[in-house]
């Protein structure tokens, strides 16, 4: 779970701070000049402001809103493939670009394929960003029993790789969890599962189209589809592509670590 709804502050700073300037330069700048008859002319300090942080604010909201936007991971969801105290930079135009803070699609971009890591809005609190894996498309019979996946009636091939040490890390105390690594389409990625844990969702279902189905790789600690349901196409934000840093100032936590930076599989 990550989110702060910075989007709609911004382009609220972009528009207000765009306003000030034009009118001031369409209705004020002019008068103040006549008057002055040569001079040197002072601006309104708010029209000053206006001016040095409008080009800032728009070149920010437009790396953020149509290129790359960055997050911070919180919870231990998407483990060991990404923990707490990492920091991504989220692809905006991969599957469309979109408006900031309505999310009119502008651009179709490239369709989802199964094992990419997105950042969506969840669905049952919009105000809040997910990161999860894509599991199912539309039209996928998907089947989770006794902590196996299978998408339309195949399993996905799974090895044991190690038993999980901490990496220095807090989040869900998730040592001693067996990791393996899973082939979910052309995708090769860690994903564990916690014996501690003694229920593990089951059941199976078709993905209707237009939605998407999506579980964390910490499969035993993540709130995903096997618990609320399907992602709408309309709430995708984008593709997680990268960790550029990871600091975990928590007590027990790892720090920094400049290993962990590098693409996300």
């Amino acid at each position: 779970m990550i989110h702060f709804d910075f989007e709609f502050l911004l382009v609220m700073a972009v528009l207000v701070s765009g306003l000030i300037w034009l009118l001031d330069s369409l209705l004020f700048a002019r008068k103040r000049h006549q008057v002055s008859a040569g001079q040197s002319v002072h601006e309104p300090i708010l029209v000053e402001y206006a001016k040095s942080f409008f080009p800032v604010l728009l070149a920010v909201m437009i790396l953020r809103s149509f290129l790359y936007e960055p997050f911070r991971i919180p919870s231990g969801s998407m483990m060991p493939t990404l923990l707490v105290g990492d920091f991504i930079l989220v692809n905006k135009y991969e599957y469309g670009v979109r408006l900031p803070v309505v999310h009119t699609k502008l651009t179709d971009g490239k369709p989802l394929k199964r094992g990419e890591v997105v950042v969506f809005r969840f669905p049952e609190d919009e105000s809040l960003d997910f990161i999860k894996r894509v599991v199912g498309l539309p039209g996928d019979h998907i089947s989770y029993y006794n902590r196996r996946l299978m998408i339309n009636g195949t399993p996905l091939p799974v090895e044991f790789v190690e038993t999980f040490a901490g990496q220095g890390t807090t989040s869900d105390n998730m040592a001693g969890a067996s990791v393996f690594r899973e082939k979910l389409g052309d995708v090769e990625h860690l994903m564990m599962v916690d014996d501690k844990v003694k229920f593990s969702a089951n059941g199976e279902l078709i993905v209707p189209e237009g939605q998407y189905f999506v579980m964390g790789d910490n499969r035993d600690h993540s709130n995903d589809s096997r618990f609320w349901g399907f992602v709408p196409e309309q709430n995708l934000v984008g593709k997680a592509e990268f960790i550029w840093l990871h600091w975990d100032w928590r007590s027990g936590g790892s720090g920094l670590d400049l290993s962990r930076i590098g693409s996300i599989q």
